[in-house]
C-alpha cells in the first residue's frame, strides 16, 4: 500500500483499517517524513513494513522517478491512495493569487501530475488500485469555498474519466467523496450537517474495496443531499448560506 499524503488523518486511519485488514506492507508518502507519527503503530496491528519516503505533491519533475523508486524497490503496490490536498481559506484564497494558484496545483495538478506514472507502473504490472480522496464539494462548488470546490471538481472529473479508460486493464480507481470531516484540517470550522471522523471514512473505504464499488459517499446520505443541490436553480443556489 503506497500512502501518498501520509500524515492526513484520513490517510492515517486508513492505513490503519487496511492493515486490521491483513495489509503488511505501507509506504507512507510525505512532505516531511519527521512529521510521521503512525508508523509504530501501523507496526504493531500487524504491518511487517512501514517506509517513509518524501513526497512533495508540488514538485512535478520528481513525479517519475519517485514512483520507479518505490515501485523498484517494494515491487508490486496492491493500492495506492492518493490523499494529499489542502483546504485553504477562500477569503485569504480570493485575494492572494499565488495562494489560490498553489491550492489548485497540489489538489489537481499534482494529482494528474503523480497518477500518470502510477498508472503507468500499475499497467505494467498488471493490477491494482488507485483510491482518490475527493469531496462532496466537488459536486457543485459553493461560494464560501469554490476554489476548494474547483480543485477538487478537477481531481474528481479526473479520476472517474481515469476509472472508465482504464477498465478491462486490471487496474481500477475508486473515488471517495466524503462531506466535512473533523480532522486536523477542518479545526476550527462549525462542523456542517452529517459530519463525520476520519476512522468512519477509513471504515467506508475499507468496505469498499471490499466490494468492489467505485464511487463511495460518505456518509451515505450526502448522495441524496448533493443531488438535491446540484439540481438547485442557480438564482436558488447563489442565496444558500454554504
Amino acid at each position: 500500500m503506497l500512502v501518498l499524503g501520509g500524515t492526513s488523518d484520513i490517510a492515517v486511519a486508513t492505513a490503519r483499517e487496511l492493515v486490521k485488514a491483513r495489509t503488511t506492507r505501507v509506504t507512507l508518502a510525505v512532505r516531511d517524513p519527521a512529521l510521521v507519527t503512525c508508523a509504530d503503530e501501523l507496526r504493531a496491528l500487524g504491518a511487517t513494513t512501514v517506509d517513509t519516503v518524501r513526497f512533495d505533491a508540488l514538485d512535478f519533475p520528481s513525479h517519475e522517478s519517485f514512483v520507479e523508486e518505490v515501485f523498484d524497490r517494494h515491487g508490486d503496490v496492491d493500492l495506492v491512495l492518493v490523499a494529499f490536498g489542502t483546504l485553504g481559506d477562500q477569503e485569504h484564497l480570493s485575494q492572494d493569487r499565488a495562494a489560490a494558484v498553489a491550492l489548485v496545483e497540489t489538489n489537481f495538478t499534482g494529482a494528474v501530475s503523480i497518477s500518470v506514472p502510477l498508472v503507468q507502473a500499475l499497467r505494467k504490472q498488471g493490477h491494482g488500485t488507485l483510491v482518490y480522496l475527493s469531496s462532496v464539494a466537488a459536486e457543485r462548488t459553493r461560494k464560501s469555498s469554490f476554489v476548494y470546490g474547483a480543485s477538487k471538481a478537477g481531481l474528481d472529473a479526473f479520476a472517474q474519466g481515469l476509472g472508465d479508460a482504464l477498465a478491462g486493464s486490471g487496474v481500477r480507481v475508486m473515488v471517495v467523496r466524503p462531506g466535512f470531516v473533523r480532522t486536523k484540517m477542518t479545526r476550527g470550522l462549525k462542523p456542517a450537517p452529517l459530519s463525520t471522523d476520519a476512522d468512519t471514512v477509513a471504515r467506508a473505504i475499507a468496505a469498499a474495496l471490499r466490494s468492489g464499488a467505485e464511487t463511495v459517499w460518505v456518509p451515505a446520505q450526502m448522495r441524496l443531499v448533493m443531488s438535491g443541490l446540484r439540481h438547485l436553480p442557480r438564482a436558488v443556489f447563489r442565496r444558500l448560506e454554504i
